[in-house]
């Protein structure tokens, strides 16, 4: 009869709580609004934990807190704590976060070896999948010195070595892990591959070698063309070319100055193409020369003028049947073209004899070649520009 009467209290006072809701609604209730951000508070259902842990503002996450990282435990205690927290964010694939945990399981300086050796690959395994392949290696290094049977230390020191394309380094730790464990599939994988590797790396480094030295062959034998021509190259710099040749620009010396600190790529043209001289198997050079006209602001680009050729040869083609759209007077005519270049010391122009070849031209003393382009201009013989253009020029004919 006892019980059935504290039975029947407990209904009333349950009875009596209920009927308060329909009078009086409960405080802390969640709103249709803000429900999901309350959810969020509680550390049980919390999405993400705050960066940095206000006790006012998240007391449970700051009590919760203060027990992981107890001051009151032993280092070892408060470095698996760590650990276990590290390995929690590296399975959520946070391993900016992982790799915080496990450095600040480093600090505790705990006597743990091994518990420290896998902070150190646990660590190398979060770099290494952050694209950090120097520091997960530097782990690996550190995790083996701590615990030189540490397989997967080892494994990770040569998963980076390959990464960072050190194949004999990855070689290495691979025959330390068989020596362990001489069965391993995933070292027998990697050792393998490191050995196709490297062979095609070597492979790969001696072509290269072979084709710089045949460049260089390349390189010296058309500058001594060059040079055996007596033609002169000028650098861009205006402060390394001035007075590099004599006064009257004749005799080898000027010009063995200026090739003996001329790389190759100081001869390339400067037009977009990448034109620049070469030599075919006859010996036989051919030039990028560009045509400038200044009447019309124009030019024309010829990717490689034999030295054979002479200059009719190409303007009859270059203003023959078709003229340029931009000769609206219809003036450019081959027999009406009067062809310059200028002196780059003395800014003297001289005037080409169209049927001389480009060789003829370029071995004349005052001609210099200039990054690699031999440069004309091109006026209409007569013309009033032309006329204007001339005037207060010292023009010289090509003898």
């Amino acid at each position: 009869m006892a019980a059935l009467a504290q039975g029947e209290d407990s209904d009333d006072n349950m009875d009596e709580f209920m009927e308060k809701f329909k009078t009086q609604k409960y405080k802390n209730a969640f709103s249709e609004s803000n429900w999901e951000e309350e959810f969020d508070k509680v550390p049980m259902f919390m999405k993400t934990a705050p960066e940095n842990i206000d006790p006012e503002k998240h007391p449970d996450l700051a009590c919760i807190q203060s027990i992981i990282h107890d001051d009151h435990r032993t280092p070892e205690e408060k470095a698996r704590s760590l650990k276990d927290e590290g390995n929690e964010y590296f399975k959520e694939k946070n391993y900016k976060k992982a790799i915080v945990s496990y450095t600040e399981g480093l600090k505790k300086n705990c006597m743990d070896i091994e518990l420290n050796a896998i902070f150190y690959t646990n660590r190398a395994a979060a770099h290494f999948h952050l694209g950090n392949m120097r520091s997960a290696l530097n782990d690996a290094t550190a995790a083996k010195k701590l615990k030189p049977d540490h397989i997967k230390a080892i494994i990770r020191g040569a998963q980076c070595s390959m990464e960072l394309c050190n194949y004999a380094g990855a070689s290495q730790w691979c025959d330390e892990g068989l020596r362990l464990i001489p069965t391993d599939k995933k070292l027998q994988e990697l050792r393998a591959t490191a050995d196709k590797q490297k062979r095609e790396a070597d492979r790969d480094a001696r072509k290269v070698k072979i084709k710089a030295k045949k460049e260089q062959n390349e390189k010296e034998a058309l500058l001594a063309a060059i040079k055996e021509r007596g033609i002169k190259l000028l650098k861009t710099e205006p402060s390394r070319h001035r007075g590099s040749d004599s006064e009257d620009g004749d005799g080898d010396g000027g010009a063995s100055r200026a090739l003996a600190d001329l790389e190759l790529d100081g001869i390339s043209s400067q037009e977009a193409t990448g034109a620049r001289v070469y030599m075919d198997e006859q010996g036989v050079l051919y030039w990028p020369v560009l045509f400038l006209y200044p009447e019309h602001s124009q030019t024309d680009f010829i990717s490689a003028f034999c030295e054979n050729s002479s200059f009719m040869d190409h303007l009859a083609v270059m203003f023959g049947e078709e003229l340029p759209p931009w000769d609206s007077e219809r003036k450019y005519q081959p027999q009406n073209l009067q062809l310059f270049f200028e002196d780059p010391e003395k800014g003297n122009l001289y005037q080409v004899d169209l049927e001389k070849s480009l060789l003829n031209v370029l071995q004349h003393q005052r001609c210099s070649v200039k990054a690699g382009t031999p440069s004309f201009i091109v006026l209409v013989s007569g013309s009033s520009f032309s006329k204007q253009f001339l005037s207060g020029k010292k023009v010289q004919r090509l003898k």
